[in-house]
């Protein structure tokens, strides 16, 4: 168990492609980001990421109308459906093409998916369980290209389907006899979007060129009939119905009727086909032959149209009347996806081309969510301290700041014009300082959200990497052309000396956390130790067989850890400059093959070696990542590896696969050598930095911010359990307030639920008693167990007696296991932490309304006897009332909205 980390969310990446949509409630957008989806809780501000992954990047997400089922499709053609109750794939299926869109219908009976020039009807799974999922009923077939969009009407009956070749195709979900399919054009470009009206056939269509056409039909959605069963299936209708007499109206007239569905004649005027008619059309305002539309998404209920463009730019329209409400611009890219919610009062817009997604609430024209992913890979990451933040650095010259709790980007830093190439944090964890390509060491301030110090070097250089020393008073940074270390003062921000040496590119440097030492690593294949106590001179330089990639301490300063180009990690004893062991890379690293690369995976050098180096919070273990898509953890005495973990399965990225794909293959050569242009928008790398802080640990990645954590809350993990411990045991011993059995029998159990209720049924008088009776083996347990509850549980002051008596009870017991104790310390710490910052925010605007309300009433009875009532004076002192009760009704929350 104390290596069994899971996926637990993914940062830095908001949309990647594919359409949005949001939940039944309409208080959550799921977003797909990649090759997984993620949900954005736009109520509680957290973001979940669904521990499941495609193969290849999404292209559609198809939601069931009870918002439980979804329909997930990949580019290749691969479909999970999962539950997003219980977060997990319950089926798998190949669609056997690529799928552009899905769509249940209405009454979630049946499903919709278009691929290729036609559209394939399923039957949709039910909540039985059943052998196959996804039972095919019908195919239909009709435009020339390809299809693009999807709407069904409200009661079922019928859908339509857009295509590239400017039509647009209406077919019945039954055989009805007087609509089975119907073809509109009047388009003179691809459709964009087509909407039924609400309870009607009538028809808006949306071409790329800006064109919309109002459809309207003459035959109302009741009045389409079954058409007659014939051969088998009619004399198979007659045995069964034969006994059955037809009814009449009372005029005589006869009317139709589906019995088991058999179709009776209808009268003579209602035997004619369905029939469409455009009755409008109109265009919008195109400020270029460039600004061409890109999505669309009609709200049916308050007839609200929404339109995205290429320029970025967005229009609603109420509709039948085409009456603009508002145009607004989102973004400099074009605007790939768009969904409204179901009250109709947000709008969730996604654009690929940045990775943003914006929900916008119309009617107060105002930002409820605005998050943006990284333009470029992130290279740099750092946690806080108290694991509440992580601070990522990338190519796009920006510094951005993520809560790891609510998994959204609070704050970002643009005053680096070049790629950060080292994020630190000092041991406050209120300053970020960061590296830049730009020639400048940044110290940033997270209680004001500044660039509070520049440092600089005396003649231009590029910062490769960047540290701070433990007191948070010595900032280092490594140069890449000089081959120079700069130190500088934080207080003052001058530049105390610089140290030279080294005769090739500074890779790392890093300080040691209980000695002022500075360890630098070089690519002249050594590490030289600074003392920065005296006169910052060289203690000792350690040789290396290699260019030296990476250097980091141990926690407690007795090890230094280096990483090499050639594949090997080596451990050094700082004291004595002895080298102490080493752990051979090489086989763990497996790299995948571009498509450029004309040498297989096997022979290359290509990311077959660790660029970054994290220890443990322990320092048992060691986290080493580079340029592969694994992540393997070490252990350093036994020079073993104990876990690998697969970052990324997803075969849209580049230098995934280990072989070549043959059917890219020609007798020219690699189809890819031939066409490089086709690679500027896949071919990317992926650097795996990463920082292990106790309970988890992330990796930067090409994907995004990859998030591993130690949540077993699905997984049962018993301790010392025999057949004596059970649940009607455990229960039996509360009832006989033999509180201490309970609780230990309860953890040997093992069971979340069964431990709180054991902790729970203590009484707050006798938990110092209690904490005294428990084992020092379950003290560290039952923190853990704290720790996980603060984070759901409203019984703050319960839980913070439990935590208090334990620590004061086991306090000196405990400093002699500092190691192992340490990730479960920090993540009480980060809970508690949590809850401490939430309670002072409400205090302090508690205290703030008080004394405004106090100051108001203490000048009102300031006010002279003398002024006769009604004065100005007295209407100025009123008007503070009413602003005063106005800010008590607003309180501290509304209006507050995830934005970054």
């Amino acid at each position: 168990m104390k290596f069994a980390y899971r996926f637990s969310n993914l940062l830095g990446t908001v949309y990647r492609c594919g359409n949005l949509n949001f939940t039944r409630d309409g208080n959550s957008v799921i977003s797909p980001v990649g090759n997984r989806v993620t949900v954005f809780d736009l109520k509680n501000n957290k973001s979940d990421t669904l521990p499941l992954a495609t193969r290849y990047n999404i292209k559609c997400v198809g939601l069931s109308p009870d918002g439980r089922l979804a329909i997930i499709v990949d580019e290749g053609g691969d479909a999970l459906l999962a539950s997003l109750v219980c977060r997990a794939v319950l089926h798998r299926f190949h669609f056997k093409g690529a799928v552009h869109s899905v769509s249940f219908s209405p009454d979630g009976r049946k499903f919709v998916v278009t691929k290729g020039n036609l559209a394939q009807m399923y039957h949709a799974p039910g909540r039985k369980r059943e052998f196959n999922a996804f039972v095919l009923d019908k195919t239909y077939f009709g435009p020339y290209d390809e299809t693009t969009c999807i709407d069904w009407t409200d009661d079922s009956r019928c859908f339509a389907v857009g295509s590239k070749d400017m039509s647009t195709w209406v077919f019945g979900a039954e055989r009805w006899d007087n609509l089975i399919y119907y073809a509109l054009g009047g388009h003179k470009d691809a459709i964009v979007g087509c909407f039924f009206e609400s309870s009607s056939l009538d028809l808006y269509t949306l071409s790329q060129d800006g064109a919309l056409c109002v459809w309207q039909c003459d035959t109302p959605p009741e009045g389409l009939r079954l058409k007659a069963p014939a051969g088998w299936k009619a004399d198979l209708l007659q045995r069964e119905d034969g006994d059955e007499d037809e009814d009449e109206d009372e005029d005589g007239a006869e009317r139709e009727t589906a019995v088991h569905g058999k179709a009776v004649p209808a009268a003579e005027g209602q035997r004619g086909k369905a029939k469409y008619s455009r009755v409008a059309k109109y265009f919008f305002n195109k400020e270029g032959d460039f600004n061409h539309l890109t999505a669309a998404a009609y709200h049916k209920k308050v007839h609200l149209l929404v339109t995205g463009f290429a320029s970025g730019i967005f229009h609603l329209h109420e509709l039948p009347e085409f009456n603009l409400i508002h145009s607004l611009s989102v973004s400099d890219q074009r605007v790939s996806s768009i969904a409204i919610n179901g009250s109709g009062d947000w709008i969730a817009f996604g654009c690929s081309g940045l990775g943003q997604l914006l929900v916008w609430e119309w009617q107060s024209e105002s930002f409820v969510l605005r998050q943006q992913g990284r333009f470029n890979s992130a290279v740099s990451l750092a946690y806080s301290p108290d694991g509440q933040y992580i601070a990522t650095g990338g190519d796009d010259s920006k510094v951005k700041v993520w809560n790891t709790l609510s998994g959204f980007c609070f704050v970002t830093f643009t005053e680096h014009s070049s790629g950060v190439t080292g994020v630190t944090f000092t041991t406050t964890g209120y300053v970020i300082v960061t590296s830049s390509m730009d020639g400048t060491v940044r110290a940033f301030d997270l209680h004001r959200y500044r660039n509070f110090r520049t440092f600089t070097s005396p003649r231009p250089t590029q910062f490769s990497c960047v540290a701070v020393d433990s007191s948070g008073d010595i900032v280092s940074a490594g140069a890449q052309d000089s081959f120079e270390i700069f130190i500088w003062s934080m207080q003052t921000g001058r530049l105390l000396d610089v140290l030279s040496g080294h005769e090739g590119p500074i890779s790392g440097v890093c300080f040691n956390p209980m000695k002022s030492v500075l360890a630098s690593a070089s690519w002249d294949r050594t590490v030289r130790l600074w003392d920065m106590a005296d006169s910052w001179r060289t203690t000792e330089t350690l040789a290396l067989t290699s260019v030296a990639l990476a250097v980091t301490f141990r926690p407690d300063g007795a090890e230094l850890a280096v990483a090499t180009l050639n594949s090997q990690i080596t451990f050094w004893d700082p004291e004595n400059a002895v080298q102490t062991g080493s752990i051979e890379g090489r086989h763990d690293l497996k790299t995948g093959r571009k498509e450029l690369d004309k040498i297989t995976a096997k022979h290359s050098a290509k990311g077959k070696a660790f660029t970054t180096l994290c220890y443990s919070a322990d320092g048992e273990s060691i986290l080493a990542g580079g340029m592969s898509k694994f992540v393997c953890i070490y252990h350093v005495k036994e020079q073993i590896l104990r876990k690998k973990f697969e970052i990324s399965c997803n075969l849209s990225l580049d230098a995934m696969e280990e072989f070549l794909n043959r059917r890219k293959m020609t007798e020219f050569g690699n189809l890819a050598l031939i066409d490089q242009d086709a690679m500027e928008e896949g071919g990317v790398t992926i650097p795996l930095p990463g920082v292990k802080k106790g309970r988890c640990w992330a990796a930067t990645t090409t994907e995004g911010l990859l998030v591993y954590s130690l949540d077993a809350r699905m997984l049962f993990d018993p301790f010392e359990l025999d057949t004596s411990v059970t649940p009607a045991q455990i229960r039996a011993a509360l009832c006989q307030r033999d509180f201490t059995r309970a609780i230990l029998m309860a953890f040997r159990l093992n069971e979340r639920k069964l431990l709180q209720e054991a902790l729970e049924s203590v009484p707050w008088d006798e938990i110092e008693v209690i904490s005294s009776s428990l084992p020092d083996l379950y003290v560290e347990k039952v923190l853990e167990f704290l720790a996980s509850s603060f984070e759901e549980s409203r019984h703050l002051e319960f839980y913070l007696i439990w935590t208090q008596k334990l620590l004061m009870v086991h306090g000196q017991k405990l400093k002699s296991r500092v190691g192992t104790l340490l990730p479960a310390v920090q993540f009480l710490q980060k809970s508690i932490q949590r809850h401490w910052d939430d309670v002072s925010k409400l205090c302090d605007w508690n205290r703030y309304n008080m004394q405004y309300a106090l100051a108001v009433s203490k000048q009102r009875g300031l006010k002279r006897p003398s002024e006769p009532p009604g004065s100005e004076e007295e209407a100025d002192a009123s008007e503070d009332d009413d602003n005063s009760l106005h800010l008590l009704r607003r309180g501290p929350g509304d209006g507050d909205g995830p934005l970054a």
